[in-house]
C-alpha cells in the first residue's frame, strides 16, 4: 500500500473517530440542555403566576375572577410567530392551581377542576417547601409524550395557601432539538468532510514530494540527468539536499576515476610524439628537420591544451544536473555573432554562408553554454567543408519542436561513423590535413541539448552533412 493512501486513512480514521464521538456527544447534550432551558423559563413563569393569583386565592374568589376566561382566551391564541425559522401557531401551557390541601381550583384545560392532586411531586413537594417538579409520559413507553410541570407556592404571611403549575409538553420542543441536531449533522459532517479533504491534500502532497524525491534518486543510479526536486524548507528540503551530497559525492568519486582513465589514455599518443621529437632534437639534424620537429612538438602541444580545456568545460556540463542561468536570447543575432569571430577563416576559404534563422525568433537557454554549442558545431563544419563550399544555418519545425539546422557541403559521413560522431574522443581525419580533433566537440553539443531537454543530430544528405538541434518548442518565442 502507498505511504499517501496510509497516511490518508489514519488520518480519516482518526478524524472520523473524533468527529464521530463529538457529534455524538454534543448531539446528546442537546436534548437536555433545550428542557432545561425550558424548565428555567416555567420556573419564572409559575412564580409570576402565583404573585398574580395570591389575591384571589386568599379571598376564595379565584372561580369568579376573570382568570378562568383569561387562561380560556389564552389556549385558544394563535401566536404565529416564527422562531428561528419555525412556525408557533399555538400556545402550548397548561396552567392549574390548587389550594392548600391539593384540590384543582383551576385549570386551563378544564380536565383536573375539582381533583385531587395532592400526590403528584410538583403539588406535592411544593406544599412541603421544596422545589416542585415532575415530567409525565402520557404513553408510559413513549419519550415524546411527557409533559413538563413545574410548580411554585403561593404564600401568604410566610403560609402556602396554594400552588400553581406551568406544565408544557416536551413535544412542542421538539422541532427545536430536530432542528439543531439536524443543523449540528449537517455542519459536523461538512467540517469532517472538509477535514479529510485537506487530509487527502496534505497526504497527496506528501506522497508526490516523496515521489519526486523518489525517481530523482532513481535517475541519479541509472545515471541519468535530474533536476534535485525544490521544497521551500523542511525535513523535506533537509532530505533533498541530503540525497545531493551523497549524490555529489559519489558521483564525484566516480566520476574523477573515470576521467583520469579516460584523459591518460587519450594524452599516451601526443605525449609520446612530443618525447619522440624531443629525443631526435637533441642530436644533430638539418635545419629543415628540425623545424619539422619543432613543428610536431607545437602542434601536439596545442592539441594537448585544446583537449584539456574541452574536457574542463565537457566536465562542467556533465556535472550539472539542471541550467543554472536561464535567459531569452535572439537566436539570429547569435548564429551572427559567431559567424563574424570566424569571419577571416570564412573568407579566407572562400565559404558561402547563407543564415535563415527569424530575426525576432528569442530561444530560453544558457546564453554561454548554447554559445559554446554553436561555436563546436561551426568548427566542425568549418573542418569539413571544401574550399569554395557552402554552409546554411536555418530554422526547423516539426511537431512540437523546432530545431537549429547546420547544413555544411563536402563528404557523407562514413556509415561505421554517423553513429559515433558524438561519442567522447571520437573522432574522423580532416580532409585537408588528415589530423583528428580531440572528439570533444560533438559529445559536448550533445550534453548541452541534453540539458536544454533537447537533442543532437547528425544525418547525411544530398550535398552534405546536415546537424540539428532538436529544442522543445516551449523554448522558443
Amino acid at each position: 500500500m502507498r505511504l499517501g493512501i496510509r497516511i490518508f486513512l489514519v488520518y480519516f480514521l482518526f478524524v472520523g473517530l473524533a468527529g464521530y464521538f463529538l457529534l455524538n456527544t454534543v448531539r446528546e447534550q442537546i436534548r437536555p440542555v433545550v428542557r432545561q432551558s425550558s424548565e428555567e423559563t416555567l420556573v419564572d413563569t409559575a412564580n409570576l403566576l402565583a404573585e398574580i393569583l395570591h389575591d384571589d386565592v386568599k379571598a376564595g374568589t379565584l372561580g369568579q375572577s376573570r382568570l378562568p376566561e383569561v387562561l380560556k382566551a389564552y389556549g385558544s391564541r394563535s401566536p404565529g410567530a416564527q422562531i428561528w425559522g419555525l412556525a408557533k401557531n399555538q400556545v402550548s401551557h397548561r396552567i392549574y392551581v390548587t389550594d392548600a390541601k391539593g384540590i384543582v381550583l383551576l385549570d386551563s384545560s378544564g380536565e383536573g377542576l375539582g381533583k385531587d392532586y395532592s400526590k403528584w411531586n410538583d403539588v406535592y413537594l411544593t406544599l412541603r417547601g421544596e422545589y416542585g417538579a415532575r415530567s409525565t409520559r402520557s404513553v408510559a413507553d413513549d419519550e415524546s409524550t411527557s409533559v413538563m410541570h413545574v410548580a411554585a407556592p403561593i404564600i401568604d404571611d410566610g403560609r402556602i395557601i396554594g400552588v400553581v403549575t406551568v406544565a408544557k409538553p416536551n413535544s412542542s420542543l421538539q422541532p427545536y432539538i430536530d432542528r439543531s441536531e439536524q443543523r449540528l449533522l449537517t455542519l459536523g459532517l461538512g467540517l469532517i468532510g472538509l477535514g479529510l479533504l485537506i487530509g487527502a491534500a496534505l497526504s497527496w502532497w506528501l506522497a508526490r514530494s516523496l515521489r519526486r524525491l523518489a525517481r530523482y534518486a532513481q535517475a541519479v543510479s541509472e545515471g541519468e540527468r535530474a533536476a534535485l526536486p525544490h521544497y521551500k524548507g523542511g525535513e523535506l528540503a533537509h532530505l533533498a539536499n541530503a540525497v545531493e551530497r551523497m549524490r555529489t559525492q559519489l558521483e564525484g568519486k566516480a566520476y574523477v576515476e573515470r576521467y583520469v582513465h579516460t584523459l591518460t589514455h587519450e594524452l599516451k599518443s601526443p605525449l609520446a610524439a612530443i618525447r619522440g621529437a624531443s629525443e631526435l632534437l637533441q642530436g644533430e639534424m638539418p635545419a629543415e628537420q628540425r623545424a619539422r620537429f619543432v613543428g610536431n612538438i607545437e602542434r601536439e602541444s596545442e592539441r594537448l591544451q585544446q583537449m584539456i580545456e574541452r574536457l574542463l568545460n565537457l566536465a562542467r556540463v556533465e556535472q550539472m544536473q539542471a541550467l543554472e542561468d536561464e535567459q531569452q536570447v535572439a537566436l539570429a543575432s547569435l548564429v551572427d555573432e559567431l559567424l563574424l569571430a570566424h569571419a577571416a577563416r570564412i573568407e579566407g576559404a572562400g565559404l558561402q554562408v547563407r543564415q535563415r534563422v527569424p530575426v525576432g525568433l528569442r530561444l530560453l537557454c544558457d546564453p554561454f553554454l548554447m554559445r559554446q554549442a554553436l561555436a563546436n558545431l561551426l568548427d566542425n563544419a568549418l573542418d569539413f567543408t571544401p574550399a569554395g563550399g557552402a554552409l546554411l544555418f536555418e530554422l526547423e519545425r516539426e511537431g512540437g519542436r523546432v530545431a537549429l539546422s547546420l547544413f555544411n557541403q563536402g563528404q557523407a559521413i562514413p556509415a561505421y561513423a554517423i553513429g559515433r560522431v558524438s561519442e567522447r574522443f571520437y573522432s574522423l581525419p580532416r580532409p585537408g590535413s588528415g589530423r583528428k580533433s580531440t572528439g570533444l566537440g560533438l559529445n559536448f553539443v550533445a550534453e548541452v541539448m541534453q540539458l536544454h531537454g533537447g537533442t543532437l543530430a547528425v544525418d547525411n544528405v544530398d550535398g552534405g552533412v546536415r546537424v540539428r538541434l532538436w529544442l522543445p518548442m516551449r523554448r522558443i518565442s
